[in-house]
């Protein structure tokens, strides 16, 4: 995340200015290492040369423990690409979730304005509404449950899958501080609702069709940025599990707290896990 976000946050596809100094240290370091270790390497094969007493400490133990060192760099320069600020990540997802929500609501009243003229254009406004009931508490934990369970199991399973959610965890979330994970995970939850599934899919029709064509939409967008085909295919069943609870509920509220909910959890997961990686990590380096 690691567990991703999966939070099926179209605005991660934004390009963000970034700092090289990261991975500038991490490639340093390993070009360091990569020298000592070529360097005790050599030194050696001439000590075996000039006879057993002239090994000194050398030992198989120290290239074990250096190539160790080595795969371990290698490890984290793949995975540490340079990712935005704070600031970046917070401001990029404020404004397109901002452009995306205003998107929405103007789908939803134009087609509202165009229907009450008579023209045969469904009021998106009212087949879905803002309505919520106490039983849609029950569907939205069926899908948070069900959605983060299928995530867990891909990322398990599917490697190209997970590939593709760590680099854009790595992008979007390893700058922000805890609490900035409500605001990531809320702001792309409601925006990208009221758009999908409470203008597209109410537009075409309360049907399947209109669940498979908001779905396909949600998933193209979610290409780039590091993801590649495998997470717009999971993010077109999210898609789809979010438009058939629109249906069942009438309500885009459903899909918003679930979306929201989903995006919380996994973020809180991918933060968890990637501290345990590299307190591992750390344990493993030779002092």
């Amino acid at each position: 995340m690691a567990l991703s976000l999966n939070c099926c946050c179209w605005w991660t596809t934004v390009d963000y200015p970034h700092t090289r100094f990261h991975s500038a240290l991490i490639t340093l370091s390993q070009r360091s290492r990569y020298s000592t270790c070529s360097y005790a390497k050599k030194s050696l094969k001439k000590s075996k040369r000039g006879g057993p007493e002239a090994f000194g400490d050398l030992s198989e133990e120290t290239f074990v423990q250096n190539d160790k060192l080595d795969t371990s760099l290698n490890s984290v320069g793949h995975i540490s690409n340079p990712v935005p600020s704070r600031s970046a990540v917070l401001q990029a997802c404020t404004i397109t979730s901002g452009l995306i929500a205003a998107l929405g609501i103007v789908i939803r009243q134009v087609s509202h304005i165009v229907s009450t003229e008579g023209l045969p254009v469904l009021d998106c406004s009212t087949e879905v509404s803002f309505g919520f009931e106490m039983w849609h508490l029950e569907l939205i934990a069926g899908l948070v449950v069900l959605i983060s369970s299928c995530r867990y199991l891909l990322l398990k399973t599917w490697p190209d899958f997970a590939e593709s959610s760590e680099a854009a965890n790595q992008q979007v979330l390893s700058s922000l501080q805890l609490l900035d994970y409500m605001v990531v995970a809320l702001l792309p939850g409601i925006s990208e609702e009221l758009l999908f599934r409470g203008a597209i899919l109410p537009l075409f029709g309360m049907n399947w069709k209109s669940v498979g064509v908001a779905a396909l939409t949600f998933g193209v967008l979610h290409l780039g940025n590091g993801r590649k085909y495998s997470f717009a295919i999971w993010a077109t069943f999210v898609g789809l599990a979010y438009g058939y609870a629109t249906i069942l509920s009438s309500s885009i509220a459903v899909p918003m707290a679930s979306h929201a909910l989903n995006n919380l959890v996994g973020g809180l997961l991918w933060r968890y896990t990637s501290n345990t990686s590299k307190h591992n990590l750390n344990e493993e380096l030779p002092p």
